[in-house]
């Protein structure tokens, strides 16, 4: 029967067994409607785009949750209808970041043109393969420690940490914020200090470390500026802590 079926409709065999298997004529089910979302105009994107420029560019989980706090705000400056105020407050996170897709092309491409802030002088900078095969003082790891407690936000001190991997000598400043003059001056004070010529400096991919600012001082100062491999930066902490505590034990000046 399915042979002779495919010889008269000149259907492929598949195609007739999934034919036949089918429903009847007639008697297929219609497929439902699509129903299309909620669509927004210009005015409500002109209030969105507002409220984030004003709130300091958040993103939009964040946009999305601090909007009924903005309500007062919005309904002074801008004349809402129940209509508007009803889809701003039912905008998703997820139709912000479409709707906003421009803007933020536009807001990174003046703040840093095409290129991602950083990427390239990543490449400028090496990643340190040697370790702790060095034979002479002057080569050190330097870090920056926060105090912030329980809470990142505001603005809090850090510690900053140089230690010279030959002889596990430590020199620690303290700074209020990790802006990148900060960090600078206070390597060029502890330079000063050392016992010893500093000849390099190994720091992990932090922007307070890997920046135009502090790579051009360490050119005049002939100092090697290296940084550690990304996602293993934690790993390689640990294991120098645990190298200089062994160190320092040794020589009898107890931990670190």
């Amino acid at each position: 029967m399915l042979n002779e079926f495919c010889l008269t409709t000149r259907y492929h065999r598949k195609y007739a067994i999934r034919i036949l298997n089918g429903p009847p004529p007639g008697k297929r089910r219609a497929r439902p409607e699509r129903r299309r979302g909620l669509s927004y105009g210009h005015e409500l994107l002109s209030i969105l785009t507002s409220v984030w420029e004003a709130a300091g560019y958040p993103w939009s989980v964040r946009l999305k949750a601090l909007l009924p706090a903005w309500m007062p705000w919005i309904r002074k400056r801008f004349k809402l209808s129940p209509a508007i105020e009803k889809q701003l407050l039912a905008i998703s996170p997820r139709q912000m970041d479409r709707r906003l897709a421009a803007k933020k092309n536009q807001k990174r491409r003046r703040i840093y043109g095409r290129t991602k802030p950083g990427y390239l002088l990543k490449h400028h900078i090496p990643v340190k393969t040697d370790s702790w095969d060095v034979q002479s003082p002057g080569f050190t790891e330097v870090d920056l420690v926060s105090h912030s407690g329980n809470s990142g936000e505001g603005e809090f001190g850090y510690s900053l940490n140089i230690t010279d991997i030959q002889t596990t000598w430590t020199e620690t400043r303290a700074l209020l914020g990790k802006g990148q003059t900060a960090v600078q001056q206070a390597l060029d004070e502890i330079a000063g200090m050392l016992p010893f010529r500093l000849l390099g400096l190994d720091s992990d991919n932090g922007s307070e470390f890997i920046n135009w600012h502090l790579q051009a001082w360490c050119e005049r100062k002939q100092i090697q500026l290296t940084r550690g491999r990304p996602l293993q930066e934690g790993r390689q902490r640990a294991y120098r802590a645990k190298e200089l505590d062994s160190c320092t034990k040794a020589i009898g000046l107890g931990t670190l």
